[in-house]
């Protein structure tokens, strides 16, 4: 018992020193990876929200479409047209953006 207490008497502080420097570099490490894992959560919400506008563009494209489809089968002449015309317009406006 007597050598344990004077091995920890001659040791004890510098194995507590390299301890807490080793625990202080693991602390680091995880913050690194918790501020990387922040970034890539940015990234991947701004592309999300890119992704989700483009395809609400796309599904007004696809809706202004269909009714452009439902108007020629229907085959009503006058008010129609002036109707298709307004539908291409609009299609290309939101095509250009």
């Amino acid at each position: 018992m007597e050598k344990i207490l004077n091995f920890f008497e001659k040791w004890g502080t510098k194995i507590t020193t390299v301890l807490v420097v080793i625990v202080f570099f693991k602390t680091c490490n995880t913050n690194s990876k918790i501020e990387t894992g922040n970034k890539q959560i940015i990234l991947l919400n701004n592309k999300i929200d890119s992704l989700n506008k483009e395809l609400s563009k796309k599904i007004q494209i696809e809706g202004l479409k269909s009714e452009k489809r439902m108007i020629q089968s229907v085959d009503r002449k006058i008010l129609d047209v002036n109707r298709q015309n307004e539908i291409d317009k609009e299609i290309l406006q939101l095509e250009k953006r």
